[in-house]
């Protein structure tokens, strides 16, 4: 039986409460910390959960905790992790890794010396949409992609940004490319691989209580000269999200559909009905994950721990995400076409880099400690 302790019970605490539920009989959540006690007991009531509460992390270090979730702002993600997995326990780190490359090589680094499984949560991939579309594009059907897209479309209000850490560079380590688009450019990389070289630019055009982005646009471009672009925002209403690659041979894209084309004598195009219909085969013969979402990534980490194989997203795929948006971040701060990788002398590198080096849009100029309405909600399904 694993031993699960929640570090953080904030919003997105119930969707590894929730996750770990489902599987009563490989693992039980036996604490749950929050600076915050009283935010930690209301959890630990709600569920009926028979663990204990404590207001420091540091109190569960050495006490038999076998996995973690950490469910913190950013900026304590690497310290926290580090710590656990030099005491002996596994990690699953919320997104975003942490807040600078130089933390995730931390983290990666104390994963190997400890042999502890390290898992960032990349909850998207473990969905069907996205896991097919993955499948597909591997059939090599639509051929080489020429032009990938991610928009990843969210919307908040002002008052989001009011929250104590939200909104900083410090704390948070940026804005919606960082907490919102994270999933969308973990999928993107994961189907495409890491891009050359990316242009971007960024803005805050609605929420003046935030240092941070609120809408960012990045181009890429991959070794074999496809381009890709990624849009991501809080400000768009209705939230409508999509990937959609432009292969060679056809379109295929989440929300899932298929378009495949011939060219007539004249070079203009015809359909190929043939080729989508072949496609469009492999996908309904797909068979659906018998869990979506958190439920799906626990479950992908409680059997790597079990068998010793790596869970889907480790730890270098965390910070493969990670550098990406910080070139996003790099490449929209001093207007450079910025190459990858980023080395470890290159001054987005650091927390201390990237906060002096990223653009400042706004001061926050109060804040508030906690909100009282927990809910949240989590932009429209990719189905």
């Amino acid at each position: 039986m694993v031993k699960v302790a929640i570090l953080g019970a904030g919003a997105i605490s119930k969707a590894h409460i929730d996750g770990y539920l489902r599987f009563k009989e490989r693992c039980e959540i036996v604490a749950i910390c929050d600076v915050y006690a009283e935010k930690a007991e209301a959890r630990r009531a709600e569920y009926g959960l028979n663990a204990k509460v404590v207001s420091d992390y540091k109190e569960l270090l050495g006490e038999g905790i076998d996995l973690v979730s950490v469910c913190l702002p950013p900026y304590v993600h690497a310290e926290v992790a580090v710590d656990f997995l030099n005491a002996g326990s596994h990690v699953l780190v919320e997104k975003p890794m942490a807040s600078s490359l130089e933390e995730c090589d931390r983290m990666i680094e104390a994963a190997a010396s400890s042999g502890k499984v390290l898992s960032v949560v990349a909850q998207n991939r473990f969905t069907n949409p996205i896991m097919k579309l993955k499948q597909v594009l591997d059939s090599g059907l639509a051929g080489p992609i020429l032009h990938a897209q991610a928009d990843s479309f969210w919307w908040r209000g002002h008052c989001y940004y009011d929250l104590w850490w939200r909104g900083t560079w410090e704390k948070e380590g940026g804005g919606c490319t960082l907490n919102h688009a994270v999933h969308h450019i973990d999928a993107l990389l994961w189907m495409m691989g890491r891009p050359a070289e990316v242009q971007a630019f960024m803005s805050n055009v609605a929420h003046d209580n935030a240092e941070v982005e609120d809408l960012s646009m990045a181009m890429l471009r991959y070794p074999n000269g496809s381009l890709g672009q990624i849009t991501s925002s809080v400000v768009h209403h209705g939230e409508e999200q999509q990937f959609v690659f432009q292969g060679r041979q056809a379109r295929i894209s989440a929300p899932w559909r298929v378009t495949a084309s011939l060219s007539k004598p004249n070079g203009f195009p015809e359909p190929n009905t043939e080729l989508e219909a072949q496609i469009r085969q492999l996908y309904d013969r797909l068979p659906d994950l018998p869990y979506e979402g958190h439920a799906a990534q626990i479950d992908n980490v409680l059997s790597a721990i079990a068998t010793g194989e790596p869970p889907l997203v480790d730890g270098a795929s965390g910070r493969a995400t990670l550098e990406l948006i910080m070139s996003i971040y790099k490449s929209a701060s001093t207007g450079e076409n910025v190459r990858l990788p980023l080395a470890a002398d290159d001054p987005f590198y650091t927390r201390d880099g990237v906060m002096s080096g990223a653009t400042h849009f706004y001061e926050k100029s109060g804040h508030v400690e906690n909100f009282a309405d927990q809910s949240i909600t989590i932009g429209t399904k990719l189905e």
